[in-house]
């Protein structure tokens, strides 16, 4: 097996570095001492002892008591099944220490929390603000995934594409109907066409059932939306305004599941595909 394929595996296991060097070296070499296995993975003899009883202790590895000592790995089955057996357990004190405060805790907070409640009101439950970059591109991955029937994108030249292509392929790959709209490349920069165009080319070739116009006027905001119902039950979108003199980073996007706002978006959204919009501007 490949160095990096162990690694991988290893890293399941919640190891440190030394930890999982040594089980590894242990795997391979079989039944020995910490001096010698120190030498073989170069694991400084300073610390081999101490990462040697960690493995003892979560059953990974069986001391020997011989003299000198010596160390053998348990048979990967067995590891497995001590993982197994270590995460139960933890994750039961865990549960016990939680219980144990479940009454403290809904007494100092409960009060407090029903008052906030109280003072919210209906318009400030129909957003969650989040920073553009990594935190809207995690809501959006998290929005193909979840997709059911519909997805709807405006955007200028989908610059963001490739940190979200593996969910927009599972939307994809799960016939869910994906329809991009873009600004004409005529309104673009000349920054962002050749940007545009090599996403364009992208999405017809490795995406062919995914529908593709071009507004022939800007757009006054962008946003990804899912699963709109004319009904306004279901729905979810991310969405942020054009703001030309604010940099990217410093731009915040709005998330929401209202069934009714995200249905207006779908209305706009299918109102420029229909009527002010092309299909090849190239």
């Amino acid at each position: 097996m490949a160095t990096t394929e162990a690694e991988r595996l290893l890293e399941r296991l919640d190891l440190t570095e030394y930890e999982r060097t040594a089980l590894q070296e242990l795997l391979t070499l079989g039944r020995t001492t910490a001096p010698d296995l120190a030498e073989a993975t170069g694991i400084p003899k300073a610390r081999i002892y101490g990462v040697l009883d960690k493995l003892v202790d979560r059953g990974f590895v069986e001391l020997i008591p011989e003299r000198p000592k010596k160390y053998q790995p348990k048979p990967p089955g067995e590891i497995l099944d001590r993982a197994v057996e270590n995460e139960r357990q933890s994750y039961e004190q865990s549960r016990a220490e939680i219980e144990e405060i479940r009454d403290e805790f809904l007494d100092t907070f409960g009060s407090l929390y029903e008052s906030a409640a109280a003072d919210v009101t209906p318009t400030e439950e129909l957003f969650a603000v989040v920073d553009v970059g990594d935190p809207s591109e995690t809501e959006t991955r998290q929005l193909y995934h979840e997709a059911d029937d519909q997805v709807q994108v405006l955007t200028k030249s989908f610059e963001y594409f490739p940190s979200i292509e593996p969910a927009f392929a599972d939307a994809v790959d799960r016939d869910v109907d994906v329809s991009v709209l873009f600004v004409d490349p005529e309104l673009l920069s000349a920054e962002n066409r050749p940007v545009q165009q090599d996403r364009v080319e992208s999405l017809r070739s490795e995406y062919p059932s995914v529908g593709i116009r071009f507004s022939e006027e800007p757009l006054p905001w962008r946003g990804t939306f899912a699963d709109p119902s004319m009904d306004y039950d279901t729905g979810t979108a991310i969405l942020l305004v054009e703001e030309k003199d604010v940099p990217l980073h410093k731009r915040k996007a709005a998330v929401t599941e209202n069934g009714s706002f995200v249905a207006g978006l779908s209305r706009y959204f299918d109102l420029i595909w229909e009527h002010e919009s092309n299909s090849n501007p190239f």
